[in-house]
């Protein structure tokens, strides 16, 4: 439940080809963060429901319809990997 409620404050940024999944999260804030991130919204099968690129310190996402995960990203990775709203992703752990 860590990541949920802490999530990526007090990092200093996402390694690149990393990300961090929060699950049951259709919305997020960026309260208190250091830097920008991607944020893709998914449903229950990781269909892309909403992509934020770009999403900078101190703005939210108040609700992406149809959500119900986020997948935070590096700034840049949605636009580099093109991913849009319909996509069906695969999550990996490792």
């Amino acid at each position: 439940m860590r990541d949920r409620t802490v999530g990526l404050l007090g990092t200093t940024g996402i390694p690149p080809g990393e990300g961090l999944l929060i699950e049951r999260s259709p919305s997020i804030h960026m309260f208190f963060m250091r830097y920008a991130i991607d944020a893709v919204f998914l449903d229950a099968e990781h269909r892309v429901t909403k992509v934020v690129a770009n999403l900078r310190p101190w703005r939210v996402v108040w609700w992406a319809r149809g959500a119900r995960d986020c997948l935070e990203l590096p700034v840049g990775a949605a636009l580099n990997s093109r991913t849009q709203v319909g996509d069906q992703l695969r999550v990996v752990d490792h």
